[in-house]
């Protein structure tokens, strides 16, 4: 383990983007590995939504919709999440929630191939994929199909019946990254659409959607977007589908919201898949966020998330040798998102006592802890200091108190 620490020190003192990290709110001591659930809270988010609160809602009102873009926030904001993931101008909205945006995104594609029925997922998926999709069968009442097959199985069950194919880029509870361009490709080959969720991607790893040829795609923007509790999500649309009808008519995907039209006419473009009002303190936080990742380097903080894995990697061996951790994320990083996972039998009772030792992971029922890895909020020297700290609750038995073993609401 000295080894390991030495390593990580050297790194820290070499790092690129450590001053990143004096941007985001740490407490001394704390150890997050918790980022990929909720990222932590940029410096400046504070100051920015004092000022909407303060500013323009207070003294501007209703003046602000126009005259702070409040109105236009959706596009702006968007624009700049499409420059984090290869997408063009004009083809991302931040609006609404991921599970929302997968409802908007698997109803689109249905409106684009009529002729087909199937919505298809993979088993283990994130569960409000699959329970947007079940919900769109039952109230199809039984026209749209939703199934799920084995990860391995996936693409080769699309066949003639499949209108789109909904898959996550980087699997929640795993890490185990899919390859974006070749499963599209062969999705498209079978004549559906390729739906991906990119939550556990979006600010961790380098994408390229339109060199992929992706149809749509969903993500969050309170994990590595770094915009806060329930901020809003975002959703793709490619400029070749954005004539797709959009089930969610809301007044905002209206083509001329303000003239409030008794019929529906859906705006051109991405905009159709706007639905209600703007969440404007939600945007203007998650604003902040992006605004700080595009600052950065996406090669700098991808090269940085795959250091980390490998570093959690070798520091947990011996633990797993010892303790019965059993990896169960890629070991390669080329294979692997920006968090390593492990199944222990006590695993929820063991992120409960490392809380008491100020190491912040998560579980995943039944049995994973997860570690999130956060380049811009994290210093190499926290991860071997990590895994020193489980060590000890392994060691003690600390893990093993009552009050660790029934599970809370929230995980």
């Amino acid at each position: 383990m000295q080894n390991l620490i030495a390593k990580a020190q050297a790194l820290d003192e070499g790092d690129p983007l450590a001053p990143f990290r004096n941007r985001f709110h740490q407490r001394d001591g704390l150890i997050y590995l918790d980022g990929n659930s909720l990222g932590c809270m940029p410096l400046a988010a504070s100051q920015r939504v004092r000022q909407v609160l303060e500013g323009e809602w207070a003294e501007g009102l209703i003046t602000s919709w126009l005259g702070a873009q409040w109105a236009t926030a959706p596009q702006r904001i968007g624009d700049k999440i499409a420059q984090l993931i290869g997408a063009q101008p004009g083809e991302v909205i931040a609006a609404d929630s991921t599970s929302i945006n997968i409802f908007k995104a698997l109803t689109a594609a249905l409106s684009l191939r009529p002729d087909r029925s199937v919505i298809l997922t993979e088993t283990t998926n994130f569960p409000t994929d699959s329970y947007m999709m079940q919900g769109i069968e039952q109230f199809s009442d039984g026209r749209v199909k939703a199934q799920k097959v084995a990860p391995e199985d996936v693409v080769d069950a699309v066949d003639e019946s499949t209108a789109a194919v909904l898959l996550t880029h980087v699997h929640y509870k795993s890490a185990a990254a899919r390859d974006l361009a070749e499963t599209t490709r062969r999705i498209q080959q079978a004549g559906a659409l390729a739906i991906w969720d990119l939550s556990h991607s979006t600010g961790a790893l380098e994408l390229d959607l339109t060199a992929a040829n992706v149809d749509f795609a969903v993500g969050c923007g309170y994990k590595f977007l770094n915009g806060g509790p329930g901020a809003p999500a975002f959703i793709y649309v490619a400029r070749r589908n954005q004539h797709a009808q959009s089930v969610l008519s809301g007044w905002f995907g209206h083509a001329q919201p303000f003239a409030f039209d008794e019929q529906y006419e859906p705006a051109k473009g991405a905009d159709r898949f706007l639905c209600g009002t703007p969440y404007v303190l939600g945007l203007a936080a998650l604003e902040v966020g992006v605004d700080l990742m595009l600052e950065a380097d996406m090669a700098q903080i991808r090269a940085k998330s795959v250091a980390f894995g490998d570093l959690l990697i070798d520091a947990m061996a011996p633990l797993c040798d010892h303790y019965g951790f059993a990896l169960t994320s890629p070991s390669e990083a080329k294979h692997r998102g920006s968090h390593v996972a492990y199944a222990h039998p006590h695993a929820y009772a063991m992120v409960q006592a490392l809380r008491e030792l100020d190491v912040i992971a998560d579980f995943r029922t039944p049995d994973v802890i997860r570690f999130g890895l956060t380049p811009l909020t994290l210093r190499y020297a926290d991860i071997p200091e990590a895994v020193v700290r489980l060590e000890q609750v392994c060691r003690k038995r600390s893990w093993d108190k009552a009050e660790y073993r029934t599970l809370a609401a929230v995980t």
